[in-house]
């Protein structure tokens, strides 16, 4: 159960990151909730993670899946552009998560 937390920790923290993007220094009411719910959602779940992961795990996961969401969100929604190689230590972040979570034992 604390994986799926930790998964939910991290899919929330790229909603607040793009609500706080879209909320324009919280001068739009709907996204300035949005952000703050999600951060609530966020860190509730990161603490549920962090009962039964070590923190060493559970935080750089945490962040990992929250870097490439944003990452994904700056593409789709604010249409950023990046380069080839930025790509390619984009693609190193996804298998340095996934090596953690294999190699954690937990």
């Amino acid at each position: 159960m604390s994986w799926i937390y930790l998964l939910i920790a991290g899919i929330f923290e790229v909603v607040w990151a793009t609500t706080m993007k879209l909320n324009e220094g919280f001068s739009i009411l709907t996204f300035s909730v949005a952000t703050i719910v999600g951060m609530l959602i966020s860190f509730g779940s990161l603490v549920l993670a962090t009962k039964n992961l070590p923190l060493s795990i559970a935080y750089p996961i945490w962040t990992g899946i929250g870097t490439v969401g944003a990452i994904l969100m700056g593409v789709l929604l604010f249409h950023d552009h990046f380069s080839v190689l930025t790509w390619l230590f984009v693609l190193l972040l996804v298998i340095s998560i996934i090596g953690i979570k294999v190699t954690s034992g937990h």
